[in-house]
């Protein structure tokens, strides 16, 4: 499969308004490409818009707003794109959302709404618009998943669970879509500076001292500024690369989960408490270390 070509192309980035989104919106521009942006925040889409423009005057950019959470809404702004946009060469799957709390501190509902957003949307969006990028020669698909999509620790089951059945979905694209000529990349990144803590939800059950615990914690694993992920994000799909990693805070428990595939939770745990491992968390609500954590490194075969 050639190089893909940014330059002419029209590229459609949902959670555009801020994050990795709104860095990919710039990268992409800079790079030749016209844009369709998607978010649910206004005022932040139009500020990214009009950030765009006045870099790129050269650039045609388009804005939906939308909440992704609404299957109607996503299937409206699917259709239209496609009405107004018959050109799209590149799909970015980039919105998400996060809900802190254990499976039993959450409601069912605010399950359903990461799955929402963070699956079904990714699934709904990239069904409606296949048609289009499979008429337009070279096209590519970028699904954003997370490290939470390799390895699923406590207090992040409904992410986790989204973010690995976009993995799951885009790997089998990726099979699928190849003798279209359509490239697909899966995306796991680590601790990015987004405003993913400011959007994410608490489960109705977290208490607000565990609550307050996991934001603070969270926050001091966001290293990885978003226009550094922007840039690694594109050249995987410049080059067609299937799967991208992006920091250390992404590989290394990766590549633990790969070798403890049943017990890495532990070893990762037990890092935490010492200082040495320090992998990404989406969103607050992690339950904290509990006493004897640090120890159980001694069960791991």
């Amino acid at each position: 499969m050639r190089r893909f070509d940014f330059t002419g192309a029209t590229a459609v980035v949902t959670g555009a308004a801020s994050g990795i989104g709104a860095a990919l919106a710039h990268a992409l521009a800079g790079r030749g490409t016209d844009l369709v942006l998607l978010d649910r925040d206004a005022d932040r889409l139009d500020a990214v818009a009009a950030a765009v423009r006045a870099d790129h005057p050269d650039r045609q950019v388009h804005t939906y707003l939308v909440d992704l959470a609404d299957v109607d809404a996503t299937a409206r702004v699917a259709a239209e794109i496609g009405r107004r946009h018959p050109r799209v060469r590149l799909l970015v799957n980039n919105a998400g959302v996060g809900l802190g709390g254990r499976f039993d501190q959450v409601t069912f509902d605010e399950f359903s709404w990461v799955v929402d957003v963070n699956f079904r949307a990714v699934a709904q969006l990239t069904h409606a618009l296949l048609p289009t990028l499979k008429a337009e020669s070279g096209a590519h698909l970028v699904n954003v998943s997370s490290l939470f999509g390799l390895i699923a620790p406590a207090g992040q089951a409904a992410y986790s669970a989204s973010k690995f059945a976009v993995r799951g979905l885009t790997e089998a694209l990726r099979h699928e879509l190849v003798d279209d000529g359509i490239g697909v990349t899966s995306v796991h990144p680590g601790g990015i500076r987004t405003r993913i803590t400011a959007n994410a939800r608490i489960g109705s059950g977290v208490p607000p001292e565990e609550y307050a615990a996991g934001r603070e914690q969270f926050e001091k694993l966001l290293t990885i500024a978003p226009s550094r992920a922007a840039e690694v994000i594109l050249r995987a799909v410049e080059r067609r690369r299937g799967r991208v990693l992006i920091g250390w805070s992404a590989k290394l428990p990766d590549l633990l989960a790969r070798v403890l595939p049943a017990s890495y939770n532990r070893l990762l745990v037990a890092g935490l408490n010492r200082g040495v491992v320090r992998p990404a968390t989406p969103v607050p609500g992690v339950p904290a270390p509990r006493p004897g954590d640090a120890d159980a490194t001694r069960e791991v075969a």
